[in-house]
């Protein structure tokens, strides 16, 4: 596995590679990224024959993505991708196939408010199903094709989807009041509102009225906000039951992650009974077999804790019965998928920088790697194997099938260069993985990027993945892309430090309480081992750089190694861990991190990596980013971290986006952001 691991990945992704560049070569700017189309949400008929996605084109003009459908014939060779509906100014999503193959439906927001329509695989007309007013998040149509679920935020109890009557007083002022938290989500304040599940009957006319509410008197968000979807509910085979996941919110909403599995009649006429209610960690992503015998699930044994491993469950919907199926199996499953004959689940996990596809027996547990390198993102079942979306470090998403048999490792193949075109003569950076000894003498990998042509040194970007609990993995970004650093000159270098997922739980809960500890450690280490092994990295103009906890990691080196970098860059970081456990919104993350107490309860835990005592250390030119909706790490965060570079007297800069949360998402201020990071970095590394 080692040998196989220190290879060119390069080399090794000779699946992903783009046709041979022309002799003008250049290098990928972020010009180049913002204008890639991006396939997501991809579905195959039950058939086989027809594969159908969503594809994202960037309206730079408008600064936003507009979203078509397009569609493959599978069946037959050589065949081409082409739109299935692509109206200018309109956004097609979510598609799904009716039973036979030869309807898709899909969310379109033509007329200006958004409804289920239909066409046919063929083509044709359009038609619109749902006439109901307000808003939704998403659908899904029942297997029987009888009935469709719809999820809108709409008061608590709300009886259908038909907007509530609200009389105002005119004299009323704009505060808002709250009795409760959450009073504000990621980017969004609280109106009161949640999502809520609700049935429409679907028949050859459509799917007309206001449906029928099914989570009776629960009061959550289904799916869960601010990222589910649609992986959160399901229907069984016969289309007479719904199962969903939820957490009943009340006064404990912010400090937990109890998400639990419920199921519910589609007619509403029973309250949901909780399934797995014995587990006070988190139950998620509810999936039915085909047969309609066996729920799965993932589930999470800790309560309070959002990066537990996620063990794959399955429970006998006739009997009851609960098994653990990858309780001996210390990876993650990030995603779930039957196969169509329901004798295999196909799940995704990371796995030491990469997140192949695995299938995985039901009955004995027994897990088999089905890709090697790359990451992938989306799995779609079919009658011959799965098709998958895989990207890497040096391409974008594109779709791969894999002919599934037996224990053999299938070879790719590849249904789609969706941005060969746009791609064209861009030369992209070698990958390089490493490994070495870092803190409690733990191996820890990290990649080094190369910009192609490199003759001599070039300046170090050493980036420092967020999470805390995720990985510099083997994936293309749209936010932070490593090739794109490397097209501007840099060597970025990597390593996932105690607390990266993919090398087994107990590494993962390694820095748990110990933020500053052993991965500032790590890190040290990584960046003396990448630049002794690779000589083209010039190891005295080296800049740091991240977002989240790699941002609060950027305020932890400032203080506690403030001689080694030429500048930072902080993206969204905590600097004041005091005050982050009061403004930060998901209250169990900061909490568990730091012991699982509250500040006022054990405030040494907080004030032990608080890098605002260290602020007396600080001499390295720092750019600090925010954003005016970041309500997950609040923008006074950056403030005052600009705030104490500047009475220091040390070069900084600011970037505020007063339209962004967390991420960086609008065209424009993505083309900002690398404008401004590499901006700084070329100043601070020129010789």
């Amino acid at each position: 596995m080692q040998t196989r691991m220190k290879i060119l990945l390069s080399a090794s992704l000779a699946v992903l590679a783009l046709a041979s560049a022309p002799a003008t070569a250049r290098q990928l700017t972020i010009d180049d990224v913002v204008k890639l189309s991006r396939v997501s949400s991809p579905a195959v008929s039950k058939d086989g024959r027809w594969l159908v996605w969503e594809q994202r084109e960037t309206d730079l003009a408008a600064d936003r993505g507009r979203f078509d459908l397009w569609r493959l014939d599978l069946t037959r060779k050589g065949a081409k991708p082409e739109p299935l509906i692509a109206e200018a100014d309109v956004n097609e999503t979510g598609a799904q196939f009716s039973a036979d193959g030869a309807t898709v439906y899909y969310q379109s927001d033509k007329g200006g408010s958004d409804a289920v329509w239909s066409i046919g695989i063929a083509g044709g007309t359009p038609r619109k199903l749902t006439s109901f007013e307000g808003g939704f998040g998403g659908f899904k149509v029942a297997p029987t094709g009888d009935k469709l679920v719809v999820w809108a935020d709409r008061k608590p109890g709300a009886p259908s989807l038909a907007p509530a009557m609200v009389k105002k007083d005119p004299n009323a002022g704009a505060g808002r009041t709250y009795d409760q938290l959450f009073v504000r989500h990621w980017d969004t304040w609280s109106n009161g509102d949640r999502s809520q599940l609700f049935v429409l009957p679907l028949t050859a006319a459509g799917a007309a009225g206001d449906g029928v509410a099914v989570t009776g008197g629960l009061i959550g968000d289904a799916p869960s906000k601010p990222f589910g979807g649609g992986e959160e509910v399901s229907w069984s085979a016969d289309g007479r039951t719904l199962y969903f996941a939820l957490r009943e919110a009340g006064r404990i909403e912010a400090i937990s992650t109890n998400l639990d599995i419920f199921s519910v009649p589609a007619d509403g006429s029973a309250a949901p009974v909780n399934l797995t209610a014995a587990n006070t960690g988190m139950d998620n992503l509810p999936t039915v077999s085909p047969d309609g015998r066996t729920l799965a699930w993932f589930a999470m044994a800790r309560a309070g804790f959002e990066a537990d491993r996620q063990v794959l469950m399955t429970r006998d919907l006739a009997s009851g019965q609960v098994r653990a199926v990858t309780q001996g199996w210390d990876r993650s499953v990030a995603s779930i998928a039957w196969s169509p004959d329901s004798k295999r689940l196909y799940v995704t996990a990371d796995d030491t920088q990469e997140t192949p596809v695995f299938a995985v027996d039901p009955v004995t547990g027994k897990v088999t790697r089905l890709t090697q390198e790359g990451h992938v993102g989306a799995v779609v079942p079919t009658p011959k194997g799965v098709v998958v979306a895989i990207n890497s470090l040096t391409a974008p998403d594109d779709f791969y099938a894999l002919a599934v048999k037996g224990t053999r490792m299938p070879k790719p193949e590849r249904l789609t260069s969706v941005n060969a075109t746009k791609l064209a003569g861009i030369d992209m950076p070698t990958v390089t993985r490493f490994n070495f000894k870092g803190a409690n003498d733990d191996t820890v990998w990290g990649y080094a990027v190369k910009p192609y042509g490199t003759t001599g040194k070039v300046p170090v970007a050493y980036m420092v993945h967020g999470g805390p609990q995720g990985s510099s993995n083997n994936s293309w970004s749209y936010r932070w892309n490593p090739a794109v650093f490397a097209g501007a000159g840099y060597g970025l270098v990597a390593v996932d430090f105690h607390g990266s997922t993919g090398y087994g739980q107990a590494f993962t809960d390694a820095i748990s309480n110990n933020w500053g500890g052993w991965p500032l450690e790590d890190l040290q280490k990584g960046l003396a081992a990448a630049t002794a092994k690779f000589g083209w990295l010039d190891a005295d103009r080296a800049c740091a750089l991240g977002a989240s906890y790699g941002g609060y990691m950027m305020n932890w080196i400032e203080g506690k190694w403030p001689d080694r970098f030429k500048c930072i860059v902080q993206h969204d970081g905590v600097f004041d861990a005091r005050a982050m456990a009061y403004e930060t919104e998901e209250l169990w993350f900061d909490e568990w991190e730091h012991g699982g107490k509250t500040y006022y309860e054990d405030p040494a835990a907080f004030e032990k990596w608080n890098p605002v005592n260290f602020v007396a250390n600080w001499k390295t030119p720092m750019l600090v980013i925010t954003g005016e909706k970041d309500f997950r790490i609040p923008y006074t965060q950056g403030l005052a971290s600009f705030t104490a570079l500047q009475r220091r007297g040390i070069p900084s800069r600011l970037l505020v986006n007063p339209n962004e949360n967390h991420w960086v998402l609008k065209p424009k201020n993505s083309l900002q952001w690398y404008g401004e990071v590499i901006g700084w970095m070329d100043k601070w590394t020129a010789k």
